[in-house]
């Protein structure tokens, strides 16, 4: 039995194209998305039926390594059943995460960031040579003027972890279980055509509603990222809509980028497609 993994920009229509896909080979959906994760967010954040949708509260502070524990025990529960995993997202490294063993840096200690970023504004020139004391690799794939990530390398490596393993198993062949995986895209004209619809629709659904009432509550750091969650609260509807949309756009430029780094994906335009593809793996 072969998984299926589909991953696109968001608003190319993943949810539908995999739910056909599911439907026709006895399959069950999996989601791949960080903050489909939540709970009290399901029009924001475009929810349809699947595993690992709203299981968490907007409280918690999310992050991929609880995710994929539970995303390799949905994926060979779905197996162990006879059917297929249709593993479908616009996370890029929740996608990968649900498919492959990552092998994710251990967590900081708490403060370290924080710790780090003081250190380097402080003395970016020494900060960067205690980087190069501490993982020599890591700083020679880092400029000493990438403060972002000269920070995060070295907090990398105080918890024992490198910014340049020796395997990148990211961006590797390797998957937990014999996996395709197709890519969704569609004209740059098309694609803002759906941004803005599926936009108005959130509105005409009752996404301000929705958005206070998640606000009202305690709300976590990373739930706080919702793409659209500063804006339905601060702005009037127009201007929210139209700077979502804005967002929206960006945020698919930046999933085409992850898509064409998927090792081994293959672009295709229906669930036809797909199911064509895992039928000629049988």
């Amino acid at each position: 039995m072969t998984v299926i993994g589909i991953f696109g920009p968001t608003a190319i229509g993943k949810s539908r194209v995999a739910a056909e896909v599911a439907a026709r080979l006895d399959g069950e959906l999996v989601s791949a998305d960080a903050m489909q994760v939540y709970e009290g967010l399901p029009i924001l954040t475009n929810q349809s039926p699947a595993r690992l949708v709203g299981i968490w509260p907007l409280a918690k502070e999310a992050s991929v390594g609880d995710y994929a524990p539970l995303a390799h025990a949905a994926v060979d529960e779905i197996l162990a059943a006879g059917r297929t995993p249709v593993v479908v997202g616009g996370t890029g490294l929740y996608f990968r995460a649900a498919l492959a063993e990552l092998e994710l840096p251990p967590a900081p200690a708490p403060g370290a960031r924080d710790r780090w970023a003081a250190a380097y504004e402080a003395d970016p020139g020494a900060a960067w040579e205690r980087l190069r004391e501490l993982d020599p690799a890591a700083a020679g794939a880092v400029h000493p003027n990438d403060r972002r990530r000269v920070v995060r390398a070295l907090e990398l490596a105080e918890a024992g972890s490198s910014l340049a393993p020796e395997e990148d198993r990211l961006w590797s062949t390797h998957t937990r279980r014999p996996t395709l995986i197709v890519g969704l895209d569609a004209p740059k004209d098309e694609l803002e055509r759906r941004i803005v619809e599926r936009t108005r629709t959130m509105f005409d659904a009752g996404v301000q509603e929705e958005v206070r009432a998640a606000l009202a509550g305690t709300i976590s750091q990373t739930a706080r990222k919702t793409l659209g969650l500063d804006e339905v609260a601060t702005l009037p509807r127009e201007e929210a809509i139209e700077a979502i949309v804005v967002r929206t756009r960006r945020y698919a430029a930046y999933q085409r980028k992850w898509m064409r780094r998927i090792p081994g994906l293959v672009m295709v335009e229906s669930a036809d497609d797909i199911v064509a593809l895992a039928r000629a793996r049988e």
